[in-house]
């Protein structure tokens, strides 16, 4: 669990709370579920809008990488390539068949299969690359609908303040009316810029951080596999990989 993402989240939304309280105000007067209907239903509709379904769908898919992000074992998986590396040497090539299980994800299991089969670095490398790069496109695409919504946000919220303004304008001669209309304007303001500065812009950063790490997984798992189809020492393939390792 991504414990920052829940402190930044947090953090964010106590500053707001925080600030509004230091100013003599009070916490109630930044709830209105008007705004909140406009902004936030407004950005999702215009960001399903200009996606494809698939891409909208992968997009709420992937959200809870936010909180949970994926593991990527890097340590781990450089050891079993070692311990591959070692098997190839001893038994050859299709030693590493019955290596081979269910619970490895389809892209380990592919690149195996290449390897099995015969295949040289080269072909495995140019194979496994271009699933990645497909790959990571497909996922930046999913994770930029939530930086689309930052941008539609701001301007929604405008709509708001001005949906405010005009109910408002329409209830000059009932001051009892003007209180709700006034809170919605500014409110809704604060909601647009808030849900884009603090939710939708960070949201897709975030989504960016976790796709390149996990691309930077994958190639590394390339690597090692095209090392053991070159023949090379396994300790040679420990040393290469470990640069993969943040430090």
């Amino acid at each position: 669990m991504d414990k920052l993402s829940f402190l930044g989240l947090i953090i964010g939304i106590a500053a707001i709370f925080g600030g509004q309280l230091l100013e003599g105000g009070s916490i109630d007067a930044l709830l209105n579920l008007s705004a909140f209907i406009i902004v936030f239903g407004g950005s999702f509709g215009a960001a399903m809008m200009q996606s494809h379904f698939a891409t909208f769908k992968q997009a709420m898919k992937i959200f809870h990488w936010i909180f949970v992000p994926p593991k990527f074992p890097i340590r781990d998986s450089i050891e079993q390539i070692k311990q591959w590396s070692d098997v190839v040497r001893k038994k050859g090539l299709l030693g590493l068949e019955n290596r081979i299980d269910d619970d490895m994800t389809d892209f380990l299991k592919k690149g195996l299969n290449m390897l099995v089969d015969g295949n040289n670095a080269e072909t495995i490398r140019n194979t496994m690359y271009i699933e990645i790069d497909v790959k990571d496109k497909s996922l930046m695409k999913a994770a930029k609908v939530y930086e689309s919504m930052g941008g539609y946000s701001p301007t929604l919220g405008i709509v708001g303040a001005v949906l405010g303004l005009i109910h408002v304008m329409g209830n000059l001669s009932d001051p009892n009316l003007l209180g709700d209309g006034i809170a919605t304007a500014f409110v809704a303001t604060i909601y647009g810029v808030g849900f884009a500065n603090l939710f939708f812009i960070p949201v897709y950063h975030k989504l960016r951080a976790v796709i390149a790490s996990q691309s930077q997984y994958r190639e590394m798992l390339v690597e090692g596999l095209s090392c053991i189809a070159e023949g090379q020492n396994p300790f040679v393939i420990e040393g290469k990989l470990n640069g993969y390792i943040s430090h």
